[in-house]
């Protein structure tokens, strides 16, 4: 070690027995303190008939408060204690039980008024949030040309489920028709459309067998045919809900101006939207 090393070390010495002193002196001086405070609680709670047990716990959280300031850790805020209890917790759980009641009791206030018209479903604009554009155009599709087939593909010529394997779900010409323009994500698109209570799959086929031919026709599900050995097609439909009509009435009304209007539009639009 150098002679500079050396000396540094005997400047650094004194420094870090005076820190040391002082932080025992500190340290003895609080236990001192604490002890002292919780003697005279013990006497106070005595006197004063308090249970031991009651007595322990608050004598125990103040412990640790004063622990906490020494070591500069913050302290734990007032409705994080009372969460930890099961009063305070039931006593949050009831004040949510109340609101609920209170906003049913509004609404059926509401609907014996003669007077009141909301004019629409409040879920109308929380839906228009969770709606993607290629969504609304589906919607559009299902307004303008009515309910649309769609195909499973099944191996095995049996009709019976318990005999046969499910190769491909649901093949539909939506996206292509709706023009999407993320043909991918027209699955996931439909999916969210069912779960908002627009759409919904019907197990039963349209009446009209021309347009399942042209499905079948189409690559995608040829593909599905061909790359499993025997195969068939089992035919479905997928609709508008009467909730989701009404929504697209009222949300995505038909403008004269968008692309596709006008002669040949009118008649691309043809088909009544189901009831």
């Amino acid at each position: 070690m150098s002679d500079e090393n050396e000396h540094s070390l005997l400047r650094t010495v004194p420094g870090l027995a005076r820190i040391a002193a002082a932080a025992y002196w500190r340290g003895a001086r609080w236990t001192v303190r604490t002890s002292t405070e919780a003697g005279s609680r013990v006497v106070r709670a005595a006197a004063n008939g308090q249970e031991p047990g009651e007595l322990f716990r608050s004598t125990g959280a103040e412990l640790r408060e004063r622990t906490r300031r020494v070591l500069g850790v913050p302290g734990e805020r007032p409705e994080d204690l009372a969460a930890m209890t099961e009063e305070a917790a039931e006593a949050e759980r009831e004040e949510a039980r109340k609101s609920l009641r209170d906003r049913g009791e509004e609404l059926l206030r509401r609907s014996a008024d003669v007077n009141f018209d909301e004019g629409s479903h409040p879920a109308y604009a929380r839906i228009l949030e969770d709606l993607a554009p290629d969504e609304a155009r589906i919607l559009r599709l299902l307004v303008e040309q009515g309910p649309q087939p769609t195909v499973d593909v099944r191996s095995g010529l049996v009709p019976l489920k318990s005999t046969s394997e499910l190769v491909a779900a649901g093949l539909s010409m939506i996206g292509p028709d709706a023009g999407c323009r993320h043909l991918d994500d027209v699955p996931a698109y439909l999916n969210n459309l069912f779960r908002l209570g627009l759409i919904w799959f019907s197990s039963e086929a349209l009446p009209d067998p021309l347009r399942y031919q042209v499905l079948e026709a189409q690559p995608e599900v040829a593909n599905a045919l061909e790359g499993s050995g025997r195969t068939r097609t089992v035919r479905r439909s997928i609709h508008l809900t009467p909730f989701g009509a009404d929504f697209c009435q009222l949300c995505l009304p038909r403008q004269a101006s968008e692309p596709g209007g006008g002669e040949d539009g009118d008649r691309a639009g043809g088909v009544d939207s189901p009831d």
